[in-house]
């Protein structure tokens, strides 16, 4: 079974104009890549001084579209058509890992060896009933739509955007309610509480984004796909996939460890009035505070850039659809070399908060799975580092990453795509996870249970 992939690459003559500025601009305005001199301040503006008028043509032309005619009109532009080929390009190359130098450290990850032999995994029982209820509820080709090897490339066609790329399992939206509810019980079965809960928010944001922009038919609470990868069973690896704008995760059953990574979540607006904080309003806060906290000696080596649009970049360093995160669809191999503060350099209260902002990013795991993590995170504190671009007390919009050969992290505030703002501001967050040297989607827990299971 292979994903649908609905982008053609143009190798046909193309008009002259149609992927040039003016249309890049009514897409992705071109003021998120281009350089400034001046920094860029945090607006004390609420988000909604950026709301489109409604009638606004780059809102009533999307309007009374259904999902289906909206990605087709959306992919029709050459420059999304040549950004949908280097992301097939990027899908179609063989599985590595995101590494920092281009070689897999094959140290990074060591799965118990007992629990492999045994074939057992963590957290199985209440995860695998809730898959099996999903298979019982839906009828026999619903059930070939949604059932994928382990092994099926289509854990690699995930993506963010608002329009499809890959049509991989079934759209909730296109669901019964019973068989959405299923579903929801499974990712909240598979899923701390707190974790169950900010990807509810994240969807439900999305919702509020429809409602915001009168486009509810293409932005709403259950416009996802979800995949089921291997059979579920307490003895087996297997695992499931969630994937729509602004949220899609990757979770894994293996060998005694469950791994939830490749992680996207994100936020535009990342609040919705007064109902609650934005949704990454304590990690934020965290990161300003043991980056307020750096002596100048460490800012100087953390701080890789003074601001999120800075001349310093080199060509390419922010792209029109990531800005500045490194780690998102289709990046499942790339190099990311470490750059900015050692960790080993911090003291120990400065530890303690980035330990605390790690946690945050992973929260989705159960507690004693992110106990786990925690523990293989602190074991590579030297090669653990924290790069900052933009000012460091909050007046500005950032960019954090932490990484080392076992977690990559990022959190970036982005410009308006259904907002006006034309920078970066806070409202509009991406963050990115990733098990570096291999263990996105659980492939080098899998290879070890493997192994241990034919010793």
């Amino acid at each position: 079974m292979a994903a649908s992939y609905d982008g053609e690459q143009d190798g046909g003559d193309r008009e002259a104009d149609a992927g040039g500025p003016e249309a890049l601009d009514a897409w992705f305005s071109t003021d998120r890549t281009a350089a400034r001199g001046d920094a860029i301040t945090v607006t004390t503006d609420s988000f909604r001084e950026f709301l489109y008028d409604p009638a606004d043509a780059v809102l009533a032309d999307w309007r009374g579209l259904d999902y289906e005619e909206f990605s087709r009109r959306k992919r029709e532009p050459d420059f999304v058509q040549e950004l949908l080929g280097d992301w097939r390009a990027l899908y179609d190359e063989p599985f590595v890992g995101i590494t920092a130098d281009g070689t897999v450290d094959t140290t990074a990850w060591t799965l118990d060896p007992a629990a492999a032999s045994a074939g057992t995994h963590a957290n199985g029982e209440a995860p695998v009933a809730a898959a099996r209820r999903v298979l019982e509820l839906l009828d026999g080709d619903e059930r070939e739509a949604i059932a994928y090897p382990l092994d099926a490339p289509e854990w690699r066609a995930w993506s963010n955007p608002e329009f499809v790329i890959h049509r991989v399992g079934l759209r909730l939206e296109d669901l019964a309610p019973a068989q959405v509810e299923a579903v929801l019980g499974l990712v909240e079965a598979s899923l701390s509480p707190e974790g169950y809960a900010r990807v509810r928010e994240a969807m439900d944001l999305n919702g509020y984004l429809g409602e915001l922009t009168e486009l509810t038919e293409l932005m709403n609470p259950l416009s996802y796909w979800v995949a089921i990868y291997g059979d579920p069973s307490a003895d087996a690896p297997w695992g499931w996939q969630l994937f729509g704008h602004h949220v899609a995760l990757n979770c894994v059953f293996v060998g005694g460890r469950q791994v939830i990574a490749p992680v996207f979540i994100g936020a535009e607006p990342a609040l919705s009035d007064g109902a609650h904080p934005p949704i990454f309003d304590a990690r934020e806060r965290m990161a300003i505070a043991l980056a307020s906290s750096l002596t100048d000696e460490q800012r100087g080596d953390a701080v890789v850039y003074d601001t999120v649009l800075d001349p310093a970049m080199p060509e390419g360093r922010v792209h029109p659809a990531d800005e500045r995160h490194v780690a998102g669809a289709f990046r499942d191999n790339r190099v990311v070399p470490y750059e900015g503060l050692t960790a080993s350099s911090l003291d120990s209260e400065q530890w303690r908060l980035l330990l605390v902002i790690v946690e945050d990013f992973l929260l989705l795991l159960p507690a004693d799975q992110r106990a786990l993590a925690l523990a293989e995170v602190r074991a590579h504190l030297p090669q653990t580092r924290l790069a900052w671009y933009g000012a460091t007390d909050g007046s500005q919009p950032f960019y954090l990453r932490i990484q080392s050969p076992v977690i990559l992290a990022e959190l970036d505030h982005h410009a308006g795509v259904w907002l006006s703002n034309r920078v970066p501001q806070r409202f509009h967050v991406h963050t990115t996870l990733r098990l570096p040297n291999g263990n996105d989607y659980g492939k080098a827990f899998i290879a070890q249970w493997r192994a241990g299971r034919a010793s």
